[in-house]
């Protein structure tokens, strides 16, 4: 016998109206004539929050929605909520449903929070003797009961919170909505609420949640729909929409760093040659800029991977190589290359010359190309800005850019730091663990004509 599903929606918009002054009459006369505020508006007085979404969640099963801040996330869920109605489509949510959307939104801050848990929970459709069984279990969870009778108003934010959470819980809802709102106090809290989470999953509960925590996603959900830009960009299994995700958004982030690498690379080549500030070399100091005599010139930087291919995104355990393209109009005999790598916060994270290295100067003259590979790059996730240099073996600068190009390691483990060493766990006698799931990197594939496209490796 097939269940119906807990929430059926089908070719689902939402469109606001953006707002002006001299539409209101017209949109006031629209909305008498048609039903809408939006019928007598133009596309450009309208925006778009939802275009054409369907997906069926099956009764019990627990369903994500992800995707980028402005994705439409949100919008489905009030939807879905009941809080607001489609423009088009059509959205049919069977059984009572509670939002941990908006917590607390309700509450009144004059009176206290014991009247304020029973206007709720009456709003969220409970009877009193349902509320009259169920009010202590509310108190112990939110963790108030000596503040239940002080008005709502002096309650700090987490409690608030908490209180919020705790009523929407205990309303035992056939369908549960829950919004990013799982930072309502300090870990124990979070932990708990995990926990009944958990227990209404083992209930068969329908379970629909938005959140960027994508690892929660992998480890709770049956079914993912990714939203990018109010539509549909991947349904399905988790672990496969998680990855697309990731690698799409490893593919924008390699577009924005491309580019303001090369708006740093253009200024950088338009400063005169300069002096090193006074404080070049002083801790926490680390400020961007190019300075040196050009008499050896760092015409051009590019960060390349195993393949060749210009990137800026990389995964741990990648080569990265630094390519100088480089330039001594003149003969010299007198030379260095070197390089630093600085987190984001100025912090070095490494650093070598070819002098250090022992690498022993001849000639320099014309152009020439200088490389340094870093195998098996064994960095945290993070942003890593980079120091180049051409100089003396006294330190005399020739071409010195600091911090004018960057890259960003990405990784589905957030450990902590900055240096990631190879390792692995082992365990043995009474210790019984669960390994974790494999957790492909992700990599961006260069198509033909330099357009990327997001991959995932294996």
């Amino acid at each position: 016998m097939t269940t119906t599903p807990a929430i059926v929606a089908q070719a689902v918009s939402k469109r606001y109206r953006r707002f002006a002054h001299r539409n209101q009459l017209r949109t006031l006369k629209s909305a008498l004539l048609t039903g809408s505020v939006l019928a007598d508006l133009t596309p450009e007085e309208t925006f778009t929050a939802l275009e054409d979404v369907s997906f069926e969640v099956g009764r019990g099963s627990t369903f994500a929605v992800i995707g980028e801040n402005g994705s439409g996330k949100s919008t489905l869920l009030k939807l879905v909520a009941g809080i607001t109605r489609p423009t088009q489509g059509s959205l049919v949510v069977d059984g009572r449903v509670s939002a941990l959307i908006e917590l607390g939104a309700g509450f009144h801050p004059e009176i206290s929070g014991r009247e304020n848990i029973a206007i709720n929970a009456m709003m969220l459709g409970l009877s009193r003797k349902e509320l009259a069984l169920r009010y202590d279990a509310i108190v112990d969870f939110a963790e108030l009961r000596d503040f239940i009778d002080a008005p709502v108003k002096t309650y700090s934010s987490g409690m608030y919170m908490r209180l919020g959470f705790a009523v929407a819980i205990h309303v035992d809802p056939d369908v549960l909505l829950i919004d990013e709102v799982l930072a309502v106090g300090d870990e124990a809290f979070t932990r708990k609420c995990l926990d009944k989470i958990s227990e209404f999953r083992r209930r068969g509960k329908t379970i629909l949640l938005v959140t960027h925590s994508l690892g929660l996603v992998e480890k709770m959900c049956d079914d993912v729909l990714w939203l990018n830009h109010g539509r549909t960009c991947g349904r399905g299994e988790p672990k496969r929409v998680v990855d697309e995700y990731l690698s799409y958004v490893a593919g924008g982030e390699e577009t924005l760093l491309r580019s303001r690498s090369a708006a740093d690379a253009a200024r950088a080549e338009a400063t005169p040659a300069s002096e090193a500030p006074d404080d070049a070399g002083a801790p926490g100091a680390y400020r961007p800029g190019r300075w040196g005599s050009r008499e050896v010139e760092i015409q051009k930087v590019r960060l390349l991977d195993a393949r060749d291919r210009e990137r800026h995104v990389f995964v741990p355990g990648e080569t990265l190589t630094l390519s100088l393209s480089v330039h001594a109009p003149r003969p010299v005999s007198d030379f260095v290359f070197g390089i630093g790598l600085f987190s984001a916060d100025g912090t070095c994270v490494y650093g070598t010359n070819t002098d250090l290295e022992d690498w022993a100067p001849r000639r320099l003259q014309g152009d020439a190309e200088v490389r340094l590979s870093l195998e098996g790059l064994r960095l945290v996730e993070g942003t890593y800005l980079v120091d180049l240099a051409a100089h003396k073996r006294d330190g005399t600068p020739y071409d010195y850019l600091r911090g004018l190009h960057s890259f960003r390691v990405k990784s589905r483990v957030k450990d902590i730091g900055i240096y990631r060493p190879l390792h692995h766990w082992s365990f043995t006698g009474g210790a019984e663990v669960e390994p974790p799931p494999e957790r492909p990197e992700l990599e961006i594939e260069q198509a033909e004509g330099g357009a990327e496209l997001p991959r995932q490796r294996g």
